[in-house]
């Protein structure tokens, strides 16, 4: 697609690098939900049992939240090839952005839980509010980014 052609084209140019860069979005938090989701999985199988009752229930809402988050990750794709040709990119790129967008929570969901769990082996009932401390730090750290200089 060639700039030449004057602002019609020039906009589907940009819509089109937009679109391929919604779906390498897509493939990145589809593999990091993948390897979370297969970390958790090994987890419940190998040592389940060493669990008491209540933390094999956090692997299991760890694990749901996971897989969760990981199909409203992989939704641009098939919303791609479900929609192909399309007829309006800007819709695609909006509805793939919110997709990912809802596949945040149930993602930090099962980060939070899967720290619980690494941490209650060292530190017990302390775990739960130790594994909110990198939550914490990001929001602080993204709250100040509104105060620098320009």
């Amino acid at each position: 697609m060639s700039k030449s052609g004057g602002d019609g084209e020039d906009v589907r140019d940009a819509l089109v690098k937009d679109y391929g860069t919604a779906l390498r979005e897509s493939a990145l938090l589809t593999t990091f939900s993948g390897l979370l989701f297969g970390f958790l999985l090994n987890i419940s199988i190998t040592s389940a049992s060493q669990f008491t009752f209540s933390y094999q229930i956090i692997i299991l809402v760890a694990l749901f939240n996971i897989m969760v988050a990981m199909s409203l990750f992989v939704m641009p794709v098939i919303y791609h090839h479900i929609e192909f040709p399309y007829l309006d990119v800007t819709k695609f790129i909006r509805r793939s952005h919110r997709f990912m967008l809802f596949g945040f929570l149930p993602t930090g969901v099962s980060l939070y839980l899967g720290m619980v769990l690494a941490f209650s082996q060292i530190i017990n009932d302390y775990a739960y509010l130790v594994a909110i401390v990198p939550f914490l730090l990001v929001l602080v750290l993204f709250q100040l980014r509104k105060f620098e200089s320009p």
